[in-house]
């Protein structure tokens, strides 16, 4: 199926879930990584041809997430009553490949940042393997621990009638997986994928005029942050995210005026284990350097304090990047709106969205359920 095909469905299902036509739409930001300009204009073409202001955007793996920030900026500002964000994603089966050859790679400074010589390693997982080996010699993660994350989130995706991968793997499947660079082995690694995803952002206004304040989940809180000269000071964890995520975090915690002990349900950007593990401890869910305790103490999934991915996450949902940030609004929408069915986490009243690209942002949005906001 195409991206057009694709980002056809996606919408159609998003604005028949807002119950509004097309012909609302104000504005509308497409996100996507692997496609040609106005690739964006092609794929919103496929809800109809109105005119509207739209908006290619294009950032890594945070695509999805910078495209819901726009749109929600976009609203907020007053300007418009309705926004649609569109991400979707065709991609080769196998490791991303670096495709620009006449130019410099946008991730190139971050991988010289890491990389100590030659290394046959796929790119990406060099660095995130590096973090992790770097976590481990800090604060003396072990390697189960990394993979203990991954068999909680195919666990989940056993649950997820739309995760790419449905087979749950024990701890040792995963450990006994191929190994990609430092702890990380493939069952550790999120899966390429095709798809796309597609929300409905709109003012309390249009809410309330619609009536529709019944299903509408608040974008409570939301805060964009990119690299500053930290990410570069030595510190492979900081090249991957970990300090913009954290300074994420905080913004969106004082717009709250709450903090992680108020969240019950949480996705985060799971594109390699090791990177799950650095949002516990960016998001506040615990100390740095315990993320591998926290994993251990069954906190972060049900029975817990927290849910952490139960989606199953970008490495058992799958990962078409263009779509993965709202792929990730639209689960925990299902959650506050208590639609999840068997992955329904009990009381999900606050959720919190992780959503990182290399090269790079990080995008934290908080979100609360229909009876808090309007």
């Amino acid at each position: 199926m195409g991206y057009a095909d694709l980002a056809r469905q996606a919408g159609t299902q998003a604005l028949a879930d807002a119950g509004i036509p097309y012909h609302l739409v104000e504005y509308a930001c497409a996100s996507y990584v692997f496609g040609e300009s106005c690739s964006g204009h092609r794929a919103v073409y496929e809800l109809g041809l109105t005119g509207i202001p739209i908006v290619d955007v294009s950032s890594n793996c945070s695509s999805g997430s910078s495209a819901l920030y726009l749109a929600s900026l976009l609203v907020r500002s007053g300007e418009f009553d309705c926004a649609l964000a569109l991400g979707f994603e065709t991609m080769n089966r196998g490791p991303l490949q670096v495709s620009t050859q006449d130019r410099e790679h946008p991730t190139q400074r971050h991988f010289d940042a890491i990389q100590n010589g030659p290394s046959d390693a796929i790119p990406a997982a060099l660095m995130f393997g590096t973090a992790a080996t770097e976590h481990m010699d800090k604060y003396g993660t072990t390697v189960e621990q990394f993979a203990r994350i991954a068999e909680k989130n195919y666990r989940h995706a056993a649950a997820n009638p739309r995760a790419l991968v449905s087979d749950t793997h024990t701890l040792q499947e995963i450990l006994d997986s191929p190994p990609l660079h430092g702890p990380l082995t493939r069952l550790q690694c999120a899966r390429s994928a095709d798809g796309a995803a597609a929300v409905v952002i709109a003012s309390e206004r249009f809410v309330a005029q619609r009536g529709l304040a019944g299903r509408a989940v608040e974008i409570a809180a939301q805060s964009m942050v990119t690299d500053t000269v930290a990410s570069f000071a030595g510190s492979a964890i900081d090249v991957v995210g970990y300090q913009m995520a954290g300074r994420a975090a905080r913004e969106v915690y004082d717009d709250l005026g709450l903090g992680p002990d108020d969240v019950q349900v949480i996705e985060v950007h799971d594109c390699f284990s090791s990177n799950e593990l650095l949002a516990y401890e960016a998001l506040g869910l615990c100390p740095p350097g315990e993320g591998g305790q926290l994993i251990d103490s069954g906190q972060v999934s049900y029975g817990g304090k927290w849910v952490v991915n139960p989606s199953g996450g970008l490495l058992a949902r799958g990962h078409p990047l263009g779509a993965t940030g709202l792929a990730q609004c639209i689960e925990l929408t299902s959650q506050l709106r208590a639609e999840a069915g068997d992955r329904q986490v009990a009381g999900a009243a606050v959720a919190l969205q992780h959503n990182n690209g290399v090269g790079g942002n990080v995008v934290v949005t908080a979100y609360r359920a229909p009876a808090m906001s309007l």
